[in-house]
């Protein structure tokens, strides 16, 4: 192909609260979605496929090497630290070769192990291959998992028995994959999805039963979801049902899955928790007690203890207060220990609850971790395990015994191809945005980088949802450091990384501070002497893919290059469209148009679709997933077609379409790294690496 191809423009008149436009690429929406047939979208997509493939073929062999240089950042041959569960102790492995992992288990005394199941031979055949779910039942004698085979993510439901190795003969279709056992092992609690994809409903499957599954649980409302989790104690299993703004949870008695439902919450506007239950003396008897973090009277959250019993908010109370200060963002509950983690002045961190009521915060070291949730199976357990990294320290797993403190580190990450953390290091500095609050910024680089604009930077970002980006070690990143990138997380506001407040101001009316803030980190950076403009690389992903669309119309003059991966770029239109899964749960987080003028205009305002105009535009990279419930594949398409149409210049613009994937992109581990070595290839040629 010598020329990119050009949509047909078909004008789409609309109209809302007086306001009347037209939308000329509508029709690449198939009316038959989820499902795509049209041959004329279809034809448009490959169509594009093959300019992106023509345009790129001189990088083709830059590519396959940027690919082999990935692969060779990972292990080949790898396997995670065995985690004690009841009798056995459990771990994945890759094998040589393999896109995906196996799952096995060994007895807990000593003895052979055993593989449980083979993610690689479940794949094999497949174009796509997601697990979900992988619970062994209470007694261990099954396997009960859930896998996608398209990227819609509409997850059929399975369940081996591990004693005879072989299937049983239940098949469970259209399941979000949030699955939960009984106590007895013979019944196996799970959320169907309707039509639209949402989970709305909790189905018992009695196993061997041939009559209808149970209705335990319904939510009504679209714009809530429904999730189901057992509890570490293995008492009780919770139901959730929330928006992203508003939760309530319900407790089902593992032991009686066919009793009543127990209310701890009812849904309260703004509501938010997080349910666990804790067996032990703390209680006073042996029903244990709950212990709930909750948002009811800070945003930054705060943990009450309520009884088994009578759980309601009338018998909460307050074990750890809310603070400016400290944010929470998850709990374990162990038999005799509560481990909370979140962030504190903008820090990640964990502290320990022990038996007495007093606090301690782990110590870590290094400044600007990442700390997550390691594989905690028991609850009578005195060991937690944590995941800890940075910017510049690999992924360690960590133990840290609860009641002396002392940490046990149980693997550090290997990097096959060498790696040296003392040939890098890590920044925090503070951008100063339009409406003067300081923005975070974190930055890692080779030592001796020079700070005179000379070289090229990435600068990454997100900001929604409350989804905070975590400064995590991530081995890919070495192909851009080595190559003399700086690389930079801006933590705009939308995400959480300085509490609720940061995520409040972020959104719905606040949602142009995430744009405004990721233009106030790229002139810090600038001023830094990290780039200079026209040098900085930025890259989002889905709501992080909007940011880019929304600051590739405000400042076009300051990026070299744009990746944009799955972006909602055609927000109006979607939150006019209830008729679209992730619409109604998505307008406390943007705004519901469809009723509210001023939410209307707003999103109008700032939707990267909507303000393509005639101007330069930096070379940009859009993917998008013909599967893909979260972002239709339609709007990263409609984007590029209207950016072919109105933009000024003739700058690199590819839109690769996954024909097999929906928003997550290729599901093995080395046909993921293909789709990064493309990503990066682009940076690094258009940027002239």
């Amino acid at each position: 192909m010598q020329t990119p191809p050009s949509a047909e423009p078909r004008p789409l008149r609309l109209e809302r609260h007086g306001v009347a436009w037209t939308d000329d690429y509508a029709w690449l929406r198939d009316p038959a979605y989820p499902e795509v047939k049209d041959p004329r979208i279809l034809a448009y997509l490959e169509a594009e496929n093959a300019w992106y493939e023509a345009a790129t073929a001189p990088w083709r062999g830059f590519v396959d090497g940027l690919h082999a240089e990935l692969k060779g950042r990972i292990k080949d041959e790898d396997a995670s630290v065995p985690a004690p569960d009841g009798p056995f102790l459990y771990h994945w492995m890759f094998r040589a070769g393999a896109q995906y992992r196996t799952w096995c288990r060994r007895p807990r005394g000593g003895g052979e192990a055993e593989v449980v199941f083979d993610e690689n031979a479940a794949a094999r055949g497949k174009g796509y291959f997601q697990l979900r779910a992988l619970a062994p039942s209470p007694d261990h004698r099954r396997l009960a998992y859930a896998v996608d085979e398209d990227g819609s993510e509409r997850y059929a439901l399975h369940v081996h028995d591990l004693d005879e190795r072989l299937a049983l003969a239940e098949a469970i279709p259209d399941t979000s994959g949030a699955v939960a056992w009984s106590a007895d092992g013979k019944t196996l609690l799970y959320v169907e999805l309707n039509e639209r994809l949402r989970p709305f409903r909790v189905q018992a499957h009695r196993l061997g039963d041939g009559g209808a599954d149970a209705v335990l649980f319904e939510e009504d409302d679209p714009a809530f979801f429904v999730s189901v989790r057992r509890t570490l104690s293995r008492r009780f299993v919770v139901v959730h049902s929330g928006s992203h703004e508003t939760h309530e949870a319900w407790l089902l008695d593992a032991a009686d899955p066919f009793a009543p439902l127990r209310l701890v919450a009812p849904r309260l506007k703004g509501r938010r928790l997080q349910v666990e239950h804790q067996a032990g003396h703390q209680a006073g008897h042996g029903g244990g007690r709950l212990v709930v973090l909750t948002n009811d009277r800070h945003e930054n959250f705060r943990l009450v203890e309520a009884p088994v019993d009578g759980p309601g908010p009338e018998s909460w109370r307050e074990v750890v207060a809310g603070s400016d200060r400290r944010y929470w963002q998850g709990l374990v509950a162990f038999e005799r220990h509560v481990v909370l983690r979140g962030r504190i002045e903008a820090e990640d961190a964990v502290v320990v609850l022990g038996p007495d009521g007093g606090e301690r915060r782990v110590a870590f070291d290094e400044p600007l971790l990442s700390i997550e949730w390691g594989e905690n199976r028991e609850h009578g357990t005195a060991t937690l395990r944590l995941v800890v990294s940075s910017l510049k320290t690999p992924r360690t797993v960590v133990d840290l015994d609860l009641d002396t403190h002392a940490l046990a580190v149980r693997k550090v990450q290997e990097i096959p191809s060498g790696y040296d953390p003392d040939r890098f290091e890590t920044r925090r500095l503070w951008a100063t945005a339009p409406d003067g609050q300081r923005v975070p910024v974190s930055v890692v680089h080779e030592k001796g980088h020079p700070r005179d604009g000379s070289r090229p930077l990435l600068l990454y970002g997100y900001g929604a949802y409350g989804h905070g980006m975590e400064t995590a070690f991530a081995p890919s990143r070495l192909t851009l450091l080595e190559r003399g990138f700086a690389y930079a997380i801006a933590h705009v506001r939308g995400g959480d990384e300085l509490g609720q407040r940061w995520y409040r101001e972020g959104r719905l009316e606040g949602k142009p501070n995430s744009f405004s803030d990721f233009v106030a980190a790229a002139e810090a950076l600038v001023r830094e002497g990290y780039a200079r403009p026209g040098r900085i690389a930025a890259r989002g992903g889905s709501a992080g893919g909007m940011l880019m669309g929304a600051v590739a119309n405000l400042r076009p003059d300051l990026w070299g290059c744009l990746v944009l991966e799955v972006p909602f770029v055609d927000v109006l239109n979607t939150m006019l469209d209830d008729t679209l899964p992730l619409t109604p749960i998505e307008w406390p987080e943007w705004g519901d148009p469809i009723q509210d003028p001023t939410a209307f205009a707003r999103i109008r305002g700032y939707s990267p679709y909507d303000n393509v105009g005639a101007k330069d535009y930096p070379p940009m990279l859009v993917t998008a997933g013909i599967s893909d419930p979260r972002v239709t594949y339609w709007e990263p398409a409609k984007y590029v077609a209207r950016l072919r149409a109105r933009r000024t210049n003739d700058a690199p613009l590819f839109l690769k379409t996954n024909m097999g994937a929906g928003h997550f992109g290729a599901s093995g581990r080395f046909d993921a790294l293909r789709e990064l070595a493309e990503a990066y290839g682009f940076v690094l040629r258009v940027m002239g690496r």
